[in-house]
């Protein structure tokens, strides 16, 4: 299913076309993948939208991609597939992390989702809306067999992102976490917190109804509008939102001290005047931050998935056959959400 131009999914619910492609074949140091399964995330609205830096196009999207190694590279001159051990049958996922140069600061103090050389998967480079794919060997993570096919999928993006923005909040047991949005990866970070954080009270922000039962449903503490006050002030909010206006809602419900963890990579224009509405006394002051999150490394997703599999953690998800791509799409734009979608190719 590939993107050939950038479009609007309100003028375009079809902005993906369905092609035969050569099957690709895996170069110096790179497997070949079998896809399985690939997760359908909110990231590729951005891209298709225009809302991210150009894709190469056309590109097939797709970055919590699921399979087994199909076929290994016929060289493998810096000893790539050597020190990755993947053999053809192993079972293994890609993430939005496609690749890094691994020798910049950042890739060499562990910080390689800052890599000004980062490549990401679905965007610069093919994904995993299609039966193959190929990725450097070392950018592929082993999965745990407790994690099927279908439940991993989502865990590469929305549940490693999810783990990352937790981190970031520095929060300690006990303390009220805030969840703004409750979409794929809130729904994950929920059942992370509870079993990290387990006298944490978490309290969920979302405009839609159903995204507040389904909320208390897995264990919320409270749920309200986007614009109610939680029952206590929080210590750290995650935002997950594609707008403005939860942030700034955010901020009201944020103690002192407290942080903001915004989980995305663009904001949508469309309420951006909000912005000017910040009230610093009430809203920025008393100490308290907004840190943004930006992309993932390979040891987040391989620390995330050891971690799902031993809680276990369990995603709900939908799922929608690899033609039927355009749909889920539009659906997660129309915020028809519970949980996560994901695509069954093979």
């Amino acid at each position: 299913m590939v993107l050939e131009r950038i479009t609007s999914l309100a003028d375009n619910d079809t902005p993906l076309t369905p092609c035969d492609l050569p099957e690709p074949v895996a170069g110096d140091g790179e497997i070949l993948i079998r896809v399985a399964a690939c997760g359908v995330c909110h990231t590729e609205l951005d891209e298709i939208e225009g809302r991210l830096p150009p894709p190469r196009l056309p590109v097939i999207l797709g970055h919590q991609v699921v399979g087994r190694v199909a076929a290994l590279g016929n060289r493998d001159p810096q000893g790539v597939l050597k020190r990755a051990g993947l053999q053809p049958g192993d079972r293994v996922g890609v993430a939005w992390i496609y690749s890094a140069c691994g020798s910049c600061e950042f890739c060499r103090s562990g910080r390689e989702n800052l890599c000004a050389g980062f490549k990401a998967t679905g965007l610069d480079a093919h994904g995993g809306y299609a039966q193959y794919m190929t990725v450097r060997a070392d950018f592929a993570c082993r999965l745990p067999d407790a994690l099927p096919d279908v439940e991993a999928a989502p865990l590469l993006c929305a549940g490693a992102i999810g783990y990352r923005s937790l981190s970031l909040t520095n929060l300690e047991d006990g303390q009220t976490l805030g969840l703004t949005g409750f979409g794929a990866s809130a729904h994950l970070v929920l059942a992370l917190a509870r079993h990290q954080f387990p006298h944490s009270p978490v309290v969920v922000f979302a405009r839609s109804p159903e995204e507040r039962a389904f909320a208390l449903e897995l264990g919320a503490a409270w749920a309200g509008d986007t614009k109610d006050r939680s029952p206590q002030p929080c210590a750290a909010i995650i935002d997950t939102t594609p707008v403005w206006t939860p942030v700034v809602e955010a901020l009201n419900n944020l103690d002192a001290g407290g942080r903001l963890v915004i989980n995305a990579i663009r904001k949508e224009a469309v309420d951006q005047a909000v912005l000017l509405d910040l009230d610093y006394a009430r809203q920025l002051w008393r100490e308290k931050e907004i840190k943004s999150v930006a992309n993932v490394t390979r040891r987040d997703v391989q620390a995330f998935l050891q971690l799902a599999a031993e809680i276990p953690l369990r995603p709900v998800v939908e799922c929608y056959a690899l033609e039927e791509a355009n749909r889920a799409l539009v659906e997660l734009k129309r915020r028809h959400i519970r949980g996560a979608k994901v695509l069954v190719v093979g």
